[in-house]
């Protein structure tokens, strides 16, 4: 089942990337540039996790979580076309949350709280980071 939900959220990642890939065409210098990114996923969910995010490259990456707070930090490439990651989990218990939030250059750009369902499951897909051209 482990290996069913990496290949669903693998998917759903390279899925969410790309469609909400979008351009503001703001030529505002207030503008975020950086590309440094940071991903976290606090909470209290006890189950097994794992977590898909798209890396430094813009290639998607899977790994297991083994404790929480998670965190993974880089600096993006130029061509990479922005920041995602989604976490999934089973054998938890009903009501236990997990937040996700994406940083670029310091400043939180997404964020999202999922809870676990009745069956002890969750799914955590915080909307996707695009980088400003």
């Amino acid at each position: 089942m482990k290996t069913h939900l990496k290949q669903i959220m693998l998917m759903l990642t390279l899925v969410f990337t790309f469609a909400s890939c979008s351009s503001d065409d703001n030529d505002n210098d207030s503008v975020n540039r950086s590309r440094d990114v940071k991903y976290e996923i606090t909470g209290n969910y006890t189950g097994d996790l794992d977590v898909t995010y798209l890396e430094k490259s813009g290639a998607a990456l899977n790994e297991d979580i083994d404790a929480l707070p998670w965190t993974k930090e880089f600096t993006a490439n130029a061509d990479s076309p922005g920041a995602s990651f989604q976490t999934s989990g089973y054998g938890g218990v009903k009501g236990q949350t997990l937040t996700g939030k994406v940083y670029v250059g310091g400043k939180v750009v997404k964020e999202l709280t999922a809870t676990a369902t009745e069956d002890g499951i969750i799914v955590l897909v915080p909307s996707s980071y695009v980088f400003p051209r």
